[in-house]
């Protein structure tokens, strides 16, 4: 099998990402720059996968590093580029954060790759973000990429536009953006799991924090959305749904031969469930109450935002397999894990 470069590989869905390719019999490389990370993730990965994947601590705004770390790496045969940094909330108060560890890191590490003069497969971790405000749901992705309502949505926007000149000026390269919808859960094993530092800036894991009491309670962003329950609607994913995704990608890769090869795949469910339903469901699957209060909309939301997969499902042969309440469940075992280990 051959040898892939997994950046980020120490986050939430890169570390899915990398039990998943290990488990299928890929050699896996990570780097990250554990600026939103943690090395407790590296074992987790090595007990879930009974081995040890290969580490090296890199940040990728290191023009110098980056470009010796792949000369020492010339064997890999694709990458997986997470490493970004990924909260629309916190990007619109510290933009130029986004989009110098957004955009630096992918131009840096597009150059280094180009030094090696061979053929390249790349996927790129991409957002529904892209879409802004949807004109026509479910989400195609023949949707109109509108003027990103946050700065991080917009580091998505140019790091497509920069992938897609690199393929049709460079040939070695072969590139695929995945758009991801909103993965939750994690991995059955309750090895790994979303780890946030500091306040969770996602919903699943501020849910799951409130249950266990790090939370004095959870805040619904809004319920005066023209939705069926006026909160916000989302395509949420299960997180090794998503990380297979990926997997999938590489092996289609596999079998492009034309030159200047770059797409686009949305990666959801094909189905919306407003945080409501998630609270509902929550609830439901783990027996606990939730406390929650309604607040205010916050800056950068959109209503309604899920996916048409169609594309996906028939062009890279994958489907979403697990179910919300198969996430709801493993997030809770994963928080409870956590929690106890630290009592």
């Amino acid at each position: 099998m051959s040898k892939i470069l997994v950046t980020g590989g120490l986050g939430y869905i890169g570390s899915h990402t990398v039990v998943e390719l290990v488990n299928k019999g890929y050699e896996v490389v990570i780097v990250d720059d554990l600026s939103n990370s943690s090395l407790c993730v590296l074992d987790g990965i090595n007990k879930t996968c009974n081995k040890s994947v290969k580490f090296e601590k890199l940040d990728l705004r290191n023009i110098k590093f980056t470009k010796d770390f792949i000369e020492n790496n010339k064997d890999i045969d694709g990458v997986i580029h997470f490493a970004a940094s990924k909260a629309v909330g916190e990007s619109i108060e510290n933009p130029l954060k986004y989009y110098s560890n957004n955009l630096f890191s992918l131009i840096n590490l597009s150059e280094a790759l180009k030094d090696l003069n061979k053929p390249i497969k790349f996927i790129f971790s991409s957002s529904a973000t892209v879409y802004g405000d949807p004109e026509i749901l479910p989400i195609t992705e023949n949707e109109s990429i509108k003027v990103a309502e946050s700065p991080y949505g917009n580091t998505k926007q140019i790091g497509e536009e920069i992938l897609y000149d690199l393929t049709q000026s460079n040939s070695d390269f072969k590139v695929i953006s995945l758009r991801y919808f909103n993965p939750i859960g994690a991995h059955i094993s309750a090895e790994i799991g979303e780890l946030p530092i500091g306040i969770p800036q996602n919903l699943v894991p501020f849910i799951t924090q409130t249950a266990i009491g790090k939370r004095k309670e959870l805040v619904v962003f809004g319920d005066d959305y023209p939705t069926k329950d006026g909160s916000c609607i989302r395509d949420f994913i299960h997180v090794v749904d998503l990380a297979n995704a990926h997997i999938k990608s590489l092996e289609y890769l596999n079998k492009i031969t034309k030159p200047n090869f770059y797409d686009t795949f949305n990666i959801g469910t094909g189905h919306g469930s407003s945080v409501f339903d998630l609270i509902n469901s929550f609830e439901i699957v783990t027996n606990q109450k939730l406390k929650y209060k309604v607040g205010k909309r916050r800056k950068g939301d959109v209503g309604e935002c899920y996916a048409n997969v169609n594309k996906a499902n028939k062009i890279l042969n994958w489907k979403s397999k697990l179910s919300i309440e198969d996430s709801l469940l493993s997030a809770w075992n994963w928080e409870k894990k956590i929690n106890n280990e630290k009592l």
